[in-house]
């Protein structure tokens, strides 16, 4: 049975008060998942007194939430028509179709399929006074086109300063073309937050695919590719040599 509002606040805010990571696991986020989205990022805003930042933290981990599982319905469309993803004719018959998927209404029909193939969505909070952490992991690894097109949607979404611009060039196309990777870099952009704090990477050795976010609580924090480039900047050394030099041993 699922827990009343006023029982998740007490849960979250004690959760909160004694440091624990926060996570979400959803197959379709629905209202209540929401609604618990909602009360995770406001009780971890309040205890750091930053809820100026909802807006962005709930927005961009939902936005997030939304694209994990939208990148579960394309898997599931290449296993039932039984295409081939590093196929270029078949990545594209399953984009055409792919996209007709994507409304609301469509992608609750998948969740009975997401749960019987174990494709979860998991976002993870953890936290400190300086800075909200946000991981939102698929458990797979990107496509090589997939991985492809992201870049290239990284790289396309700097260009624009708002949703408006965006959708002036691209029309109604907006969901093959990175709409919530670009929102998302609008999202932290407007709220003074530097959009490199954003990033996404696929790991082969875990099998999965993460969309990660760092959301300052302090100004005088620094990002972590900030301090990487201070740190290879010190020891007079390229970032791919500092890169060799380190690997992480856990993971949050």
């Amino acid at each position: 049975m699922a827990m009343t509002q006023e029982e998740l606040i007490d849960l979250v805010r004690n959760g909160v008060a004694e440091n624990k990571i926060i996570s979400l696991k959803t197959y379709y986020l629905s209202d209540y998942g929401e609604m618990v989205l909602k009360i995770v990022a406001g009780e971890i805003l309040h205890r750091f007194g930053r809820p100026d930042l909802m807006e962005v933290v709930y927005t961009a981990a939902k936005e997030l939430i939304m694209n994990a599982t939208k990148a579960n319905v394309k898997r599931i469309v290449f296993h039932e028509r039984g295409l081939d993803p590093e196929d270029a004719q078949d990545y594209e018959e399953v984009m055409n179709t792919f996209k007709a998927q994507l409304v609301e209404q469509k992608i609750r029909q998948y969740k009975d399929r997401f749960v019987e193939n174990g494709y979860p969505v998991i976002a993870t909070f953890y936290y400190d006074p300086q800075v909200l952490n946000i991981k939102v992991k698929n458990n797979f690894r990107l496509y090589p086109e997939e991985e492809r097109r992201i870049r290239e949607t990284f790289a396309r979404a700097n260009k624009f300063s708002d949703l408006l611009d965006f959708y002036t060039h691209h029309g109604d196309n907006t969901e093959g073309e990175g709409l919530g990777i670009t929102m998302v870099g609008i999202l932290l952009d407007q709220s003074g937050i530097d959009r490199h704090c954003f990033t996404l990477a696929t790991n082969p050795e875990y099998n999965e695919t993460s969309a990660r976010i760092e959301i300052p609580l302090q100004e005088s924090y620094k990002p972590r590719r900030k301090r990487f480039e201070e740190e290879a900047q010190r020891r007079g050394i390229s970032k791919d040599e500092l890169r060799r030099l380190f690997k992480p041993s856990s993971r949050p």
